[in-house]
C-alpha cells in the first residue's frame, strides 16, 4: 500500500505548500524516516544525495516550531554554505504555510550585519555552516538555551572537511534535552562515534540500497584517455553531447580553474566553483548556473556538496574520483525527479584500480567508449598494457623537458635520451641545429624544420646536446619499455 504525506499527519497547510510544487508520494527516505521524526525520536539517516532527505527533516520540524516565540527552536548544520543556502530556500518554500515564522541562513562571506539584525528581530529556524554558527555564540548574537531540533546534514562530510570541534562545541551549547537528527551518504567510525556520544538510542533508519535507483536513471560511461589527451577529449565529448547544463568535477581547485579558462577559450558559456572564491563570486557562480547563463560548471567536491539544479543534464567526472561514495554523490546531480541524465568519466591508463573500485561498489559494468581525441591506440586498456603506455608518454615529457632545459643562453645540454634494449625511437620535429652522439654507433643528425630519425644500438646509451629552438621527442615503439 502507497504511503502519503496525508497519512503521516502533516498539517493542511504543508500539504498544500507539497501539493502546489507537485510533490505527492513520498521518497523511500522520507516514508521511513518522517513518521519517526513527527514521534520526537532521534534517528541516524544513511542516504544518498538526490534522494528527498532536506524534506525528510524539514516537514518534522515545520510541524513543531511554535511561530508565538521569537527565539531559535530548531538548529540545522550543514558542512557547505551551497548546502546551507539550498536548505533555506526549500525552507522558506514550506515556511509559506505558517504565518509569523523565520528562517536565518547563517554562513561565512555573507552580509554578518544582515545577520544580526535577523537574529535580533528574531528567528525561529537557524541553518548554518560551523564556523558562523560559532561566531555569533561568541559574539551573544545567537542563543541556542531555546534549540529542541538539532540537525547534522551530510555528517561524513562535515567531519570529513575537519568541523568535528566545531560541530561539538556548538553540540554542547544545546540543551541535553532535544531532538538530535543526523543524516550521512556514508557511516564512517567517525560519524558514528558523534553519534553514540550525543544522541539518545537513535533509530537506525538505511535507504543505501534504495539509492540505485536514482542511479538506474543514469546512463554512466568511461572514455578512456591519457592525461594529456583529456582536455582535447573533454571538449569533443562536449560538443557531442551537447549537454544543456552540465557540471565538471576536478580533483584540485587550480585544475577546476585552469580548466576552466580552457573552455572558455575554447568558445564556451562556463565558470569555475571552489574554495578559493569569495562568497558573493560563489552565489553569483550559482545563479547564472541556475537561471542557464551559464552551461558547463567546473567545480570541485567540497564546493559543489549539496548543488541541486534543475535541468542538469550531464555529470563529466574530469579527474577520476577515488572513492565509490564520491561517485555516487558526484553523478546525483544529474537523472533527478524522474528525469534522465548522462555521466561521462575520463580515465587514463594510471586511473584502472580506481575504476575498477567503483564499478565494484555499485555492482555495474560501466559502458566503455574510445574518443579519436583519447590519445590511445585501439584496443580494450588493460592494467599493465596502459602502465607501459604511460612510461612512454612521461619518457617524452621527460625528455623534452630537458630539452627545454637545456635552451638557455641559444646552448646547453638537454636531458638524457631513452635507454632500451632493441628499441627504436623516432624523434620529434626539430628546429635550429643539433648534434646526436650514442656510444658504439656515431651519427650526425640535423634539422631544419624537418623530422630526425635515431636507430640506438649497442648499450642504447645516448646524450643529446641541442641548440636553441631544439626540440626532441621520443616516441616508443614496438610496445618495449625504455629505461
Amino acid at each position: 500500500m502507497t504511503t502519503t504525506f496525508e497519512k503521516m499527519g502533516l498539517s493542511t497547510a504543508l500539504l498544500h505548500i507539497l501539493q502546489g510544487q507537485g510533490i505527492v508520494t513520498p521518497t523511500p527516505v522520507q516514508e521511513k524516516a518522517i513518521p519517526t521524526l513527527l514521534a520526537g525520536e532521534d534517528a541516524v539517516v544513511q542516504a544518498q544525495t538526490g534522494t528527498g532527505k532536506t524534506l525528510a527533516f524539514l516537514l518534522p520540524i515545520m510541524e513543531k516550531i511554535r511561530t508565538d516565540r521569537p527565539d531559535a527552536q530548531a538548529l540545522i548544520i550543514t558542512p557547505t554554505r551551497e548546502l546551507a543556502i539550498q536548505i533555506t530556500a526549500e525552507a522558506r518554500k514550506l515556511a509559506a504555510a505558517r504565518e509569523g515564522m523565520s528562517v536565518l541562513a547563517a554562513y561565512g562571506g555573507q552580509d554578518v550585519e544582515r545577520q544580526l539584525r535577523k537574529l535580533q528581530n528574531g528567528t525561529q529556524l537557524v541553518i548554518g555552516t560551523p564556523g558562523r554558527l560559532l561566531d555569533h555564540l561568541r559574539r551573544g548574537s545567537l542563543t541556542l538555551g531555546s534549540v529542541r531540533t538539532l540537525v547534522l546534514d551530510e555528517a561524513d562530510q562535515m567531519l570529513h572537511m575537519g568541523f568535528l570541534a566545531e560541530v561539538e562545541d556548538i553540540i554542547t551549547r544545546v540543551p541535553r534535552s532535544r531532538q538530535t537528527m543526523l543524516f550521512s551518504a556514508t557511516m564512517p567510525d567517525n560519524v558514528k562515534r558523534l553519534a553514540k556520544t550525543y544522541m539518545n538510542q537513535p533509530h537506525d533508519i538505511r535507504v543505501a540500497d534504495n539509492s540505485r535507483v536514482t542511479l538506474d536513471s543514469i546512463r554512466q560511461i568511461v572514455v578512456e584517455c591519457t592525461d594529456r589527451a583529456k582536455q582535447a577529449t573533454l571538449i569533443d565529448m562536449i560538443r557531442k553531447e551537447r549537454p544543456y547544463l552540465a557540471v565538471i568535477f576536478c580533483r584540485t581547485k587550480r585544475r577546476a580553474s585552469t580548466l576552466n579558462q580552457a573552455l572558455q577559450e575554447a568558445g564556451f558559456k562556463s565558470d569555475e566553483l571552489h574554495g578559493d572564491l569569495s562568497q558573493s563570486k560563489r552565489e553569483q557562480v550559482m545563479r547564472a548556473f541556475r537561471d542557464a547563463k551559464l552551461e558547463l560548471l567546473v567545480a570541485t567536491d567540497v564546493a559543489a556538496r549539496g548543488i541541486d539544479v534543475e535541468g542538469v543534464t550531464h555529470v563529466f567526472n574530469y579527474d577520476i574520483p577515488q572513492e565509490v561514495d564520491y561517485y555516487i554523490h558526484r553523478i546525483g546531480r544529474t537523472g533527478r525527479a524522474g528525469e534522465k541524465g548522462v555521466a561521462i568519466t575520463f580515465a587514463a591508463p594510471r586511473d584502472i584500480d580506481a575504476l575498477r573500485n567503483i564499478e565494484r561498489g555499485i555492482n555495474r559494468k560501466l559502458e566503455r567508449q574510445r574518443n579519436e581525441k583519447s590519445g590511445l591506440s585501439a584496443g580494450p586498456m588493460s592494467s599493465e598494457g596502459s602502465r607501459r603506455g604511460e612510461d612512454g608518454l612521461r619518457r617524452q615529457d621527460s625528455d623534452r623537458e630537458g630539452s627545454r632545459r637545456g635552451l638557455r643562453g641559444g646552448q646547453g645540454t638537454g636531458g638524457r635520451g631513452s635507454r632500451g634494449q632493441g628499441s627504436r625511437n623516432q624523434g620529434g620535429q626539430g628546429h635550429g641545429q643539433g648534434g646526436q652522439q650514442s656510444k658504439g654507433n656515431r651519427s650526425r643528425v640535423s634539422s631544419t624544420g624537418g623530422s630526425g630519425r635515431n636507430n640506438n644500438s649497442g648499450n642504447g646509451r645516448q646524450q643529446s646536446r641541442e641548440g636553441q629552438g631544439g626540440r626532441r621527442g621520443g616516441r616508443d615503439q614496438g610496445g618495449r619499455r625504455g629505461r
